[in-house]
């Protein structure tokens, strides 16, 4: 049900991890290359350090987003297999009579999860629940 009002809460969700990954490179940044605090303005070494700290910082996050987008359909399909075997063994186990403590049908509890899952493992699997 959450992946209904979603949208929203995804959209603060993904500024608020923004504006901390801003806030850790600027003062990352601040603390290698800013040195002197006597003055206004940046010297030109501290600014150079500055455009070459924040570049760095800004690529690194590129390239390790472009790796996370690669990966991220793998590790759901993973997970979705791994809830499907689940709800199989619990189907399984719960068919063998063993007086289960749940009153409902056996069924829908292992579908549930499964269908839980995917908005919170990724945005970019949104596009595949009903797999």
């Amino acid at each position: 049900m959450e992946g209904r009002a979603d949208p929203h809460q995804e959209q603060l969700r993904s500024l608020r991890d923004f504006l901390l990954v801003y806030n850790r490179m600027t003062e990352l940044c601040f603390q290698r290359c800013v040195s002197n605090l006597n003055y206004r303005a940046l010297a030109r070494e501290e600014e150079s350090c500055l455009d070459g700290c924040a570049g760095k910082l800004v690529r690194s996050n590129h390239r390790l987003m472009a790796a996370y987008v690669q990966l991220m359909p793998s590790i759901v399909q993973r997970r979705v297999a791994d809830y499907e075997a689940a709800a199989t063994a619990a189907a399984a186990a719960g068919g063998g009579g063993g007086g289960g403590g749940q009153p409902g049908p056996e069924e829908p509890p292992p579908l549930a999860p499964a269908s839980a899952a995917l908005p919170d493992s990724g945005a970019l699997s949104a596009s595949s629940p009903g797999r």
